[in-house]
């Protein structure tokens, strides 16, 4: 593992800035109607994510360990889809207000639980990454910060549709943006496990990418969302020649 050049300051900053992306999302949906300023979000951080995870996560898990990185990017990739398809029943990633649902609090809490550990291992993977190179650090960190805003407006949504206050919907995406945090400070607390996080952390990336983000995309009226997609991919490739 590469040493870290970036101040652990600095990166905890990142994982900050981060965070309070999931609780814009959150601000997001109650101030406005943003649902195609979220596609363009969703479909360009789709793009920069999923080339993040197959260029640099996967190659660099690989190279510190060839047999055992693969299976700890299926780990996390199955890991996903247990927290958000298996264990919960009722769980849509992106822009959805839930306007014409009714959801069950039981179901809505389940979802912020997964939604937090999802963005737990979003601070992971900064961490982590970081922990490896700057370089991949911040190529990371911006993968993830692009699809922060959908995560918070979509806990804050869940939230409203099962009856709770406002003021419960922006503390929800306060603890998305706390669990990102969370992440970034265990890997700087306990560095070794960059090792094992990035490979975990890129196999989430994939299974957001590729399951949560791109059918979003997908649902999205007007070809210049899917545009978007290779435009993020676009800028990932831009952003790694010129790193």
């Amino acid at each position: 593992m590469a040493h870290a050049s970036t101040p652990f300051g600095v990166v905890l900053l990142l994982g900050l800035i981060a965070g309070l992306a999931d609780v814009a999302g959150g601000l997001l949906l109650l101030r406005f109607r943003a649902e195609r300023f979220l596609h363009g979000f969703v479909a360009f951080g789709a793009g920069f994510l999923i080339a993040v995870a197959l260029v640099e996560m996967v190659p660099e898990s690989l190279e510190v360990s060839a047999l055992a990185a693969p299976l700890w990017i299926l780990l996390g990739f199955c890991g996903v889809h247990l927290l958000e398809h298996t264990l919960v029943a009722h769980f849509h990633f992106g822009e959805e207000t839930h306007a014409e649902e009714f959801l069950h609090r039981s179901t809505a809490y389940s979802v912020a639980f997964g939604l937090t550990a999802h963005t737990f291992f979003d601070g992971i993977a900064i961490g982590s990454g970081f922990a490896f190179s700057s370089v991949l650090g911040w190529l990371i960190f911006t993968g993830m910060l692009l699809h922060k805003l959908p995560e918070g407006f979509t806990v804050g949504s869940v939230m409203l549709a099962s009856g709770r206050s406002a003021k419960t919907a922006v503390t929800a995406a306060c603890l998305l943006g706390a669990a990102t945090v969370a992440g970034v400070a265990v890997i700087h607390l306990f560095p070794l496990l960059a090792m094992v996080g990035l490979p975990l952390s890129a196999g989430v990336a994939l299974y957001v990418a590729g399951t949560d983000l791109l059918p979003e995309v997908n649902r999205a009226h007007g070809v210049r969302y899917r545009l978007l997609f290779f435009l993020g991919v676009g800028a990932f490739l831009l952003a790694r020649a010129v790193s």
